[in-house]
């Protein structure tokens, strides 16, 4: 009667595994890449899915029952997994109503995790849903109602992408349809999925999708294509770093000689009594002496004057010091 806890993923389809627990009449959670499927004694009490409502949204949302009536039950009857009891016990819901929408919901949920039939991850004995069992279903007749409305589907129009991502209207239609296909439509807004529309209008998720699909048969409806990604910018150049004050500062290259302007000698002065007139600046700059001790300018010679033979002798004896 108890199956072994399963820790370890296998290439086995969950329809076939679900189909080994139910010949053992197995109790517990069969989990999956895409929702869980719960068990009592072989048949299924509850199936979850991330892309349908719960059984919460569609009661509250179509106005069967409060939100603070689904709310109470939780607190009451949550943990002894008795949360449907709770609500027909209490008054709240009609114990038909419950099983109808419970039912709805199942099967629902089942399409979508057994639409790819990804392999079953793992099953965990004696784990039972909060809601408890409402109205258990016979696993092949979860198996072949989900089998029955992927055909349909399929006939009305094959691609599969219209129940699982957002829809889009195609512009410049608007033809005149049923009531119910009319809502459905209106729903479309580029963002919403199936799931999500029939959330919105508290409907199941299958006949919303059975409707989604004729309008994408009509050309009314079409996958939202993804966003297009934002254009990188090139990044900008880093601005120079600002010099520093222990940064070393390079020397500016020199300017050959050949390129230094001459400028003109100013005009000679007369030549005082005991004193040497004024010499005009060199043409080009003296090389630096290898000695680092100080050197006198040298002196420049001027033409010939009376005392041209003097400043020589002058200039030599200088330049020998």
């Amino acid at each position: 009667m108890i199956t072994p806890l399963l820790t370890s993923r296998t290439d086995e389809p969950a329809s076939v595994r679900l189909a080994g627990l139910a010949e053992r009449g197995a109790s517990g959670a069969l989990s999956t890449e895409s929702g869980i499927f719960y068990l009592a004694d072989g048949h299924i009490v509850h199936v979850e899915s991330a892309v349908t409502p719960d059984l919460g949204d569609l009661l509250t949302h179509s106005g069967a029952l409060d939100a603070d009536g689904w709310w109470e039950a939780i607190d009451r009857a949550g943990r002894g997994c008795r949360v449907g009891r709770q609500l027909v016990d209490s008054g709240r819901l009609a114990a038909g109503a419950l099983e109808l929408c419970h039912l709805g919901a199942l099967f629902d949920a089942a399409y979508f995790v057994l639409t790819h039939d990804g392999p079953a991850l793992r099953f965990r004995p004696g784990v039972a849903h909060w809601l408890g069992a409402v109205r258990p279903v016979p696993v092949d007749t979860v198996l072949r109602e989900s089998v029955r409305r992927r055909e349909l589907l399929q006939r009305i129009w094959p691609e599969p992408a219209i129940d699982r991502d957002p829809l889009t209207r195609v512009p410049g239609t608007s033809p005149d349809l049923p009531p119910r296909r009319s809502r459905i439509l209106a729903q479309v807004d580029g963002v919403r999925t199936a799931a999500q529309i029939a959330t919105a209008l508290a409907c199941r998720t299958f006949h919303t999708l059975v409707e989604l699909r004729r309008l994408a048969a009509a050309g009314l409806v079409v996958p939202a294509l993804p966003a297009p990604a934002a254009p990188t910018e090139p990044a900008l150049p880093a601005p120079p770093a600002a010099p520093t004050d222990l940064a070393p500062v390079a020397a500016p290259a020199a300017t050959p000689a050949s390129a230094t302007p001459v400028p003109l000698a100013p005009a000679a002065e007369p030549a005082a009594a005991g004193r040497v007139p004024s010499m005009p600046p060199p043409t080009a700059p003296a090389p630096a002496p290898a000695s680092t001790a100080p050197v006198s300018a040298p002196l420049t010679v001027v033409p010939d004057e009376p005392d041209t033979a003097l400043l020589r002798r002058l200039l030599h004896a200088l330049e020998a010091l």
